[in-house]
């Protein structure tokens, strides 16, 4: 689809996946509740428009990617969102990690006035966002997911669609849920190795190529032998989701043990003031408890 494309956040993951639309050739006009964010993009030739009404009004396709499911609500259905600006046929691209229910809520609203909408998460971080290799995984209706895919071409490497509206971002808590239980694991198991006299950099190389080996494990450990905390998500971001993993199984009914659990280490370190730092900075919860520090040379 041709035509000029809104695009609403432009943080740590939007404000590279924005940049990457403007550099394939895309107009873009966009929005943020920082002005600050929105001067890269404008300094690329980007609009800015001052609320989401005003970005929906001005184009036929708008990406939401905001924190939470209040933002979500707040710039699609609120008293200044996407959906007082959107004529038929506008396509809302929500590719933010909110709840399932909330987004298919959220769809039911936009539908009765002729609006289609997907939902659209991410996975790959901030470093992945900003060399255009995502993982975008998607729910909604076949033929608004191919209308889209010429801009998930750009944002990312690979997309998937994985079944009706709300299956995007189900299937997106399923990952997370896995690299934040297995982030704790890491964790755990680089404390014990430090504590037992082992060499840190030794156990990274050793695991790496063991049946203990994880992506969490590659992307988790090098940053915590530089002692390089800066966030790639933060922990805030992680605490979040896992909220809404467990809210969800709830709704589901469905047990989630060790959710709930690494869930509390995760407040532990928000307790701790690590909440604006990676998610791989939970292993100082372990280190404080143990005693020792993991560093590399």
């Amino acid at each position: 689809m041709a035509g000029k494309v809104g695009f609403i956040g432009l943080g740590a993951m939007g404000g590279p996946m924005a940049l990457n639309l403007v550099k394939a050739g895309f107009t873009l006009v966009v929005n943020d509740i920082d002005a600050a964010k929105t001067e890269p993009l404008k300094a690329k030739g980007a609009e800015v428009a001052a609320s989401a009404q005003a970005v929906a009004a001005a184009v036929e396709r708008t990406i939401v990617i905001v924190e939470t499911t209040e933002q979500a609500e707040s710039v699609i259905i609120g008293a200044h969102g996407i959906i007082r600006g959107a004529k038929p046929g506008h396509i809302v691209l929500c590719m933010a990690t909110i709840d399932p229910f909330a987004a298919r809520s959220i769809a039911d609203r936009l539908a009765a006035l002729g609006i289609a909408m997907i939902d659209a998460p991410v996975s790959g971080g901030t470093g992945r966002a900003q060399s255009g290799d995502l993982s975008v995984i998607a729910g909604g209706a076949a033929d608004v997911f191919t209308k889209c895919e010429d801009l998930f071409a750009v944002m990312g490497s690979r997309s998937f669609h994985v079944g009706a509206l709300g299956s995007g971002l189900a299937m997106k808590l399923v990952n997370n849920m896995l690299v934040q239980v297995n982030t704790v694991a890491v964790a755990e198991a680089l404390v014990l190795g430090v504590k037992a006299g082992l060499d840190p950099q030794t156990i990274y190389e050793v695991v790496r190529v063991s049946t203990g080996a994880s992506a969490a494990w590659e992307l988790r450990v090098p940053r915590i032998l530089a002692g390089d905390f800066a966030p790639g998500g933060t922990i805030d971001i992680s605490y979040k989701d896992q909220e809404l993993e467990t809210a969800f199984a709830k709704r589901l009914g469905v047990p989630l043990l060790l959710a709930n659990l690494t869930q509390q280490v995760y407040q532990m370190a928000r307790a701790q003031g690590l909440n604006k730092q990676d998610g791989s900075a939970i292993v100082k919860i372990f280190e404080r408890m143990a005693g020792v520090t993991v560093k590399g040379d």
